[in-house]
């Protein structure tokens, strides 16, 4: 009992420090709204976020941080650190660093935060029996799951299960869904060769153990080109966005990749040719599909292309894609890493293909704070331990996902990502047209957006300036901008950005 008082005084100081540090905190620019509108429509969904971003270093970053990746350094390598971060003053949309700046952060831990820093509904379901008997008591799920792991289940994960997917397998991280939905689709592939309830050979049983045909398959994943799947072994073989990621690290190299759609920008006014585009890539896919020799098990796609430069497609193709899948008896794996649990103004970004079969395999981590994939049962392996591992999930991810759907309902936080995202995207349109030497480009759907910037050394500056200013952001592929808010991101907060952005675009000093 004292522990677990020791536990929720500890996690609820956190909030009260950050709600009550000596830090004065100002609104960005002395403005609480862009170009002095303001949102009254709106509902305050985070109660004790600061004004607005402050700076009080003479650095980006400072000198505290500076030194607080040096130690780190140390000890495992932190050349891709931007800041280091003081999570105790951090509260809502706002992170703080070691020196005390304040940052409105529209990066959010690469798109994985799904309800703000200090969220008191995961504190309290944080400091709640069940979650600390699961952190005391971590089980192997796979083989001694806990009594109440199917009601968890069904509270969370299954509640938003995508439209014929019943089943979920639980995994780690975005990579290793990925991973073992791939080693699931290659056991089904096989399984329907050589007869859906026909025992495995022993030539088949022997031969695997010398990584050799037939119990070693040649089989393939195909993927796209400027896809990102993750940077495990079998999931890099199907990224390809930077080639660092992928230099010295053997690959499959029978696995095939097809041309992705190459749209411009508005899409309503490109209509024809971004159609004339997609169906470029689509008999690109069928050529592939057809012609490789390697037997493709599954295809795996991202409803937008995230770390590849938020690259997007219509329904229409993806309709054709799934089209084709079925046409040549392929498994469709529609990646919702970090596309899924709401920020495309929808639940799940596919909902919006308006498929007539659904995808066999989805995805889904980040915003969801665990990992796994939805499927239908048939693609469930044939026997226990084929695609299996100690943990099999995280019981304490899963109580989280609960809360953060809890959350997710209760604040109608998927239709405030559409409705904030709406009033985002038009203004940065505005800007784009304001400043056309500079941005460009404006695209996305619901707060998953991006712009263009001339090339890659400007945008990587814009970055950097914006950080300055208190504004958090990321780039993707080779010239873009991601935009990766939190849920609880509102017009508000929306304002603070535009004025960043057109403080940088502008050159003001």
């Amino acid at each position: 009992m004292a522990t677990r008082f020791a536990l929720q005084l500890s996690l609820r100081t956190a909030i009260f420090s950050a709600r009550s540090s000596n830090i004065t905190y100002r609104s960005f620019a002395s403005v609480s709204s862009f170009h002095g509108r303001t949102h009254r429509d709106q509902k305050e969904l985070v109660h004790g976020e600061p004004k607005g971003p402050k700076i009080v270093s003479k650095t980006v970053p400072g000198p505290k941080t500076k030194a607080g990746l040096q130690h780190l350094d140390s000890l495992q390598d932190t050349r891709a650190a931007t800041m280091m971060t003081d999570l105790n003053k951090s509260i809502g949309n706002y992170v703080v660093d070691l020196d005390g700046n304040t940052y409105l952060d529209l990066f959010c831990q690469i798109a994985s935060l799904p309800l703000g820093y200090n969220s008191k509904a995961l504190i309290d379901a944080a400091s709640s029996p069940e979650m600390i008997q699961m952190l005391v008591n971590r089980p192997a799920l796979g083989i001694q799951p806990h009594s109440t792991w199917a009601k968890t289940l069904e509270e969370s994960f299954m509640s938003v299960a995508p439209k014929g997917l019943n089943q979920v397998f639980t995994a780690m991280c975005g990579s290793c869904s990925n991973e073992t939905a791939y080693k699931a689709a290659f056991m089904y592939h096989q399984r329907k060769k050589r007869g859906l309830t026909a025992e495995i050979s022993a030539e088949d049983l022997n031969s695997c153990m010398k990584n050799a045909m037939p119990g070693s398959p040649d089989l393939a994943i195909m993927s796209f080109d400027g896809g990102f799947h993750g940077r495990l072994f079998g999931s890099l073989s199907t990224t390809h966005t930077k080639a660092l990621h992928k230099v010295d690290i053997p690959a499959f190299t029978n696995w095939v990749s097809s041309p992705f759609p190459n749209l411009k920008y508005p899409l309503d006014k490109h209509q024809a040719e971004n159609a004339k585009e997609e169906a470029r890539c689509l008999k690109a896919a069928e050529d592939k599909m057809k012609t490789t020799k390697t037997p493709i098990a599954a295809l795996i796609v991202e409803p937008i292309q995230s770390e590849g430069g938020d690259n997007h497609a219509s329904p229409a193709f993806f309709q054709g894609l799934r089209g084709l899948t079925k046409k040549h008896d392929i498994l469709m794996i529609v990646d919702e890493v970090q596309t899924g649990v709401g920020a495309t103004g929808q639940f799940w970004a596919h909902d919006a293909w308006g498929l007539t079969s659904p995808p066999d395999i989805v995805t889904f981590s980040k915003k969801f704070q665990a990992a796994g994939w939805f499927h239908r049962p048939e693609i469930r392996a044939d026997a226990p331990y084929r695609n299996f591992n100690t943990w099999m999930g995280d019981p304490i991810r899963a109580l989280q996902a609960k809360t953060i759907l809890h959350e997710i309902k209760s604040k109608d936080l998927v239709k405030n990502a559409a409705d904030t995202g709406a009033y985002l995207k038009q203004e940065l349109q505005q800007l784009e047209f304001k400043y056309p030497m500079v941005l460009s480009a404006v695209r996305g759907r619901g707060t998953f957006l991006a712009f263009d910037l001339p090339d890659p050394q400007q945008r990587d500056a814009f970055v950097t300036k914006l950080r300055s200013l208190g504004v958090n952001t990321g780039g993707c592929g080779p010239k873009s901008i991601r935009l990766r808010p939190m849920l609880v991101f509102q017009k508000k907060h929306a304002d603070i950005f535009l004025e960043a952005v057109e403080k940088v675009a502008s050159g003001s000093p």
